[in-house]
């Protein structure tokens, strides 16, 4: 008997073998962004007096790449993807703290006893847990916007028995123009995203159990194999 043929959606990029693992399950895994990311430009130029820095991005690591000034910093910073392109960048050595969400990282770094003045290198749609949850605990909050977003909503044709999603931007883009079967799965990279889906559709979204964008594809491809 052969597999039944299923449909999921990425909403934003992901490697070249997980389209080919899903085929071999046969999914077809279509990959669409929703969003799209652009360093600003001199982002490069580092603070002189930054020592203690936060990343809750991926993109925000990417937009430093390269750039000088950043020895002796102490990285605080989400895990997954974005601790892996930090320790990559900038070494083992300076990662001093992660958490898997922005408001654990926030307790993560009001614990760890360092000085109260950071340096968060951000998006221009950035949350606001973090940085609010640190100045409630005394700390000085210095925002650096590095990239910004832009929405690249696309209306969709194919019906989709499951769609992965990795930002509250991604969903606002996504459900501008779109909008879901009932019986679609629904999946988020974390917490976040998973309340920004569920303000969309009212509806309860399958959170990875880590924020790793392959990880919550394997996650959407096992939900329709097993």
């Amino acid at each position: 008997m052969s597999i039944p043929r299923r449909y999921i959606l990425s909403t934003a990029d992901v490697p070249a073998p997980l389209i080919i693992e899903a085929a071999t399950k046969g999914i077809q895994l279509d990959i669409v962004p929703f969003i799209r990311t652009e360093a600003v430009e001199r982002a490069g130029e580092m603070p002189e007096r930054a020592r203690n820095v936060v990343f809750t991005s991926q993109h925000a690591v990417e937009a430093l790449t390269g750039s000088g000034g950043t020895d002796g910093w102490k990285i605080f910073c989400t895990s997954g993807v974005t601790r892996r392109l930090a320790v990559e960048y900038f070494g083992e050595a300076a990662i001093a703290g992660t958490a898997d969400s922005a408001a654990a990282l926030a307790t993560v770094i009001i614990g760890a006893g360092v000085e109260k003045e950071v340096w968060f290198f951000c998006g221009d749609q950035r949350r606001e847990e973090l940085p609010t949850l640190l100045r409630e605990a005394g700390f000085r909050v210095h925002e650096v916007i590095v990239y910004r977003t832009a929405l690249t909503p696309l209306k969709l044709e194919r019906t989709y028995d499951g769609i992965a999603f990795f930002s509250p931007s991604g969903v606002e883009s996504f459900f501008s123009v779109n909008s879901v079967e009932t019986a679609a799965a629904l999946f988020a990279i974390g917490r976040t995203t998973a309340t920004a889906i569920l303000a969309r559709t009212g509806r309860a979204a399958i959170v990875s159990s880590k924020p790793d964008k392959e990880l919550l594809i394997h996650q959407m491809i096992a939900h329709f194999t097993l």
